[in-house]
This record gives structure tokens, sequence and C-alpha cells, in this order.
């Protein structure tokens, strides 16, 4: 169960320490689009570009990991000012790979940052990259996402659970 695990959870992508990150050694991060950078099929926004800009400046290699098509990863990725692995297929290791190549970064060094425990948190614990979960930005999704978020809850309830249990008196943690 701890594959479905995030390393982190966090309310929102532009909430993340980055600096404290880039400290850590983090040098790469893999980034989902729809409800983890902007709303479902919006384009990049102001904010989502200077999130990307800043990254740049403090030393980040970025790309975003999509497993929508093509031409809807390349618009949001070249005005964002990004490289991108569009029709990833995550969970598969595939589109990790690739992105992680186009960075120039190993597992150990690269994180993920995905509002989906099935798709991004799983494909990114497959390959040992760290993990972030974020919460959607928006409700409204595709009947599929629905489906997929229903069978995420005992996963968040178990994760929550653990983590409740890990703060204890007595938990060594």
């Amino acid at each position: 169960m701890n594959a479905f695990f995030p390393e982190k959870e966090t309310r929102s992508t532009y909430l993340i320490p980055y600096r404290k990150l880039y400290k850590q050694g983090i040098r790469g991060i893999i980034f989902d689009i729809d409800n983890t950078l902007v709303p479902p099929d919006a384009p990049a926004d102001r904010r989502c570009m200077a999130l990307f800009r800043i990254l740049h400046r403090m030393g980040f290699r970025t790309c975003v990991v999509s497993n929508n098509n093509r031409e809807r990863v390349r618009a949001f990725a070249e005005k964002a000012g990004t490289s991108y692995v569009a029709s990833a297929l995550k969970p598969l290791r595939k589109g990790y790979e690739e992105a992680m190549e186009l960075m120039g970064t190993v597992p150990e060094n690269t994180l993920s940052v995905g509002d989906q425990i099935f798709t991004d948190i799983w494909g990114a614990n497959r390959l040992g990259i760290h993990s972030i979960l974020v919460k959607p930005m928006v409700r409204k999704e595709e009947p599929q996402i629905v489906l997929k978020r229903v069978a995420e809850l005992p996963l968040l309830l178990c994760y929550h659970r653990k983590k409740l249990m890990n703060k204890l008196p007595g938990s060594g943690k």
C-alpha cells in the first residue's frame, strides 16, 4: 500500500517550499498539468509561468509529464517555458524516465508533483522519485477521473491514519 502514499501532501503546487527542496538536493521537478498547475484543459496562466521562471532561476530543471495528447501538452509546455512528455501513460515508468533524461536528473534528486494517486504518485514511487500530492484545483472533472477519486479515498484515509499514528507519542517518529 505504501507504493500509493506520497512522501508529502500539500494544498497547492504554489505552496510547496521549493527553496528548501533545492537545499535538500532536489534538482529536477516533474509536474502534472491538469488540476495540479492549472484547472483541467486551461492554458498555462501568469501564475504558472511565473512559477516556472522562479524555479529555473533557482536552478531547477522542470518537465511537465501528462497523459494528455501531444498538442495540449506541447502548447502548455511552450507557454510555461518547460520541457514536456505527452501521452506518458502514467503510472508506467517510460514517461518519468524520459522526463529525467530531458532534465539530466536521477530519481534521488527528482520530485514529482501531482493531484492523482493512481497516476502521479504511484508512477513516481515506482521509480523511487520523491512525490508530493496536491489537492485538485477544481472538483468538476471528467467521469473517469471522478471514478479514480472515489477509488483513491480509502488510500487517502490509510495515508492520513499512518501519518497520525507516526505523530503519536512513543511512535518513534
